[in-house]
């Protein structure tokens, strides 16, 4: 594949393209406030980065630019967007000259991004430049502050600052969260962790079985349902307080997922003797029912605006995807492939569906399908089973549960299922993921 090239066009305000994206440089003390679009072609491949070592003095800022460093090199690398290039012996026309643009296109780079980091009173100041590699022109001059304990979330800026220089779309992986199931105690409980796996949190301590966590849009609740009583409950916690509610109704309480924009979660419940979907407040009362159709319906996942929701239900006999709106309606069939598809995420884009779909070769495997039921994509293949597909916050990436390696454990793929790879290595099984959004 040849390697990708950009170009940067400077345009009047008001010219518009299809094929552009306008991107706005992001500046502290910029030398460059001009615009620029950035043209990939689909398709092209990574963009080759030159990373550069960043530059120390010595003493506790050489630690804090080798951590940094780690920070921007594992972030960027984790996107999948980039191929990511060591910076060439003459990368400097000498000791601190210039950048010697001729050695970056030597080694194919596109984009060079380099900095220094010094110690201001005790604070961590990062300063990072991003040069277009072809034609030397500084697309980015920005500095991040912060103390020694903040080094992983200033790389993390960067990145995300990076990504959105280069692609003109908004990156919210940096600094969002996962909830998930594992077994490493021995009892199902809930954990969460940052998106790349790293500091890992326990926050159930049933001795039971706890399951399908969900995290309200705000970060403010967390539900579950959890078998400590014996029979399935759904439970909310604020997590402000640590207050825990058991709501308790009647029959089966299961599969909680938070309506966006609201702060109201959607659940299975029996309370008429049939599996049908409802409405509760954080307070556990109930808002009101969804679905009244024969056949149970279970999963539900909700548009970005949360005026509709998808959900599965087995009213035209095998577990199918359908999708109604919230206020009333008809619910309308969106999945026709395959006999029996569940596990629905919404795409915070709002134009896809990721779902996971029981194949005859006995495997699961994950799809995406847009909203109108065209567009079937298969992510997953040859690699047992892949379950719980959701959806990172700028809708760029998908985590999932699968079993290729043995044991049930998290992968993470990008949108379009390139990329696949095991997200944490933790004792026993990892499952029902749900990617959260940065507070």
């Amino acid at each position: 594949m040849n390697v990708m090239r950009m170009k940067r066009i400077s345009i009047p305000r008001l010219f518009v393209t299809l094929f552009c994206l306008l991107i706005l440089p992001l500046t502290l003390r910029a030398e460059n406030a001009r615009e620029y679009i950035a043209i990939r072609k689909q398709g092209a491949g990574r963009i080759s980065v030159v990373l550069d070592k960043t530059v120390a003095k010595g003493g506790r800022e050489s630690e804090w630019a080798r951590s940094v460093d780690g920070t921007i090199r594992s972030g960027l690398d984790f996107t999948g967007l980039f191929n990511l290039l060591p910076a060439p012996l003459n990368v400097r026309q000498g000791q601190a000259g210039a950048l010697n643009f001729s050695a970056l296109n030597s080694v194919g780079a596109e984009v060079y991004a380099g900095g220094s980091m010094s110690n201001q009173s005790g604070k961590a100041i990062l300063d990072m430049s991003v040069y277009d590699a072809l034609s030397g022109k500084l697309l980015m001059k920005k500095a991040y502050s912060g103390d020694e304990t903040q080094l992983r979330s200033m790389g993390y800026r960067f990145c995300a600052d990076l990504v959105e220089l280069l692609t003109g779309k908004k990156c919210l992986l940096f600094g969002s969260k996962m909830v998930f199931v594992s077994n490493r105690t021995g009892f199902k409980e809930i954990y969460m962790c940052d998106f790349d796996g790293q500091n890992v949190v326990q926050l159930t301590a049933s001795k039971s079985i706890s399951l399908t966590p969900a995290v309200s849009a705000d970060g403010k609740y967390l539900a579950w349902t959890d078998y400590t009583s014996g029979r399935p409950d759904l439970y909310i916690r604020n997590l402000a307080d640590k207050t825990t509610i058991r709501v308790g109704k009647p029959g089966v309480n299961i599969a909680p997922a938070w309506r966006n924009s609201t702060d109201e979660v959607a659940t299975t419940l029996t309370l008429d003797g049939d599996q049908e979907l409802y409405l509760i407040r954080p307070d556990g009362k109930l808002s009101r029912r969804l679905t009244f159709s024969r056949g149970i319906d279970v999963s539900p996942t909700f548009s970005p605006d949360g005026s509709k929701m998808a959900f599965v239900s087995q009213r035209s006999g095998m577990p199918q995807i359908f999708i109604q709106e919230v206020e009333g309606g008809t619910a309308r069939r969106v999945t026709f492939s395959g006999n029996y598809n569940t596990q629905p995420s919404w795409s915070p884009l709002g134009d896809k569906i990721a779902y996971s779909s029981l194949q005859k070769n006995g495997e699961i495997n994950i799809f995406i399908i847009n909203v109108d039921g065209s567009g079937l994509l298969q992510l997953t293949s040859g690699s047992k089973y892949n379950e719980y597909p959701s959806w990172s916050p700028d809708g760029s990436m998908i985590t999932f549960t699968s079993t290729r390696q043995g044991g049930r454990k998290l992968f993470v793929m990008n949108a379009d299922g390139t990329n696949q790879r095991q997200l944490m290595h933790m004792d026993g099984d990892q499952q029902q993921p749900s990617w959260l959004r940065a507070k």
